[in-house]
């Protein structure tokens, strides 16, 4: 596993960015992506090259999985990315730690499709699990 983002949940990306990108010294190509998959829209910034980035999400509706965190806690710091080889087998793997698959496995606007699944951990940390090449479909 690779650390690919952590995932911070605001009201509106286009207030959040340029805010983020001071405070972080980061830069963003300023591209937002809607992905009805999840219900949101998201971002993403970077400080070095080939470090883990900043994705900013915000939801949209009320039916998006990240509006009830946004309603109760204020929005913040939501979620670590991990890229993985294999992303069935990496569930495997964390469900026989104590994980739960909160999401089963979905194709992601923002990673060309590239296919994400969440997992709550045993300690209740929420992870996004991202394949790292999308799979080959014949």
């Amino acid at each position: 596993m690779r650390l690919h983002h952590l995932g911070f949940v605001v009201p509106d990306i286009r207030d959040a960015l340029d805010r983020f990108a001071r405070s972080l010294g980061a830069t963003s190509d300023g591209r937002i992506w809607e992905d009805p998959h999840q219900s949101v829209k998201v971002s993403f910034l970077t400080t070095q090259p080939n470090d883990a980035q900043v994705e900013l999400v915000q939801p949209i509706g009320d039916n998006s999985p990240v509006a009830r965190f946004l309603r109760e806690k204020g929005g913040g710091l939501h979620h670590a990315c991990y890229e993985v080889d294999n992303l069935e087998d990496q569930i495997v793997m964390m469900r026989s730690a104590g994980g739960i698959l909160a999401r089963k496995p979905k194709p992601a606007v923002a990673f060309d499709g590239r296919r994400i699944a969440w997992i709550l951990t045993s300690d209740k940390f929420l992870i996004e699990l991202l394949e790292r090449s999308a799979r080959v479909v014949l």
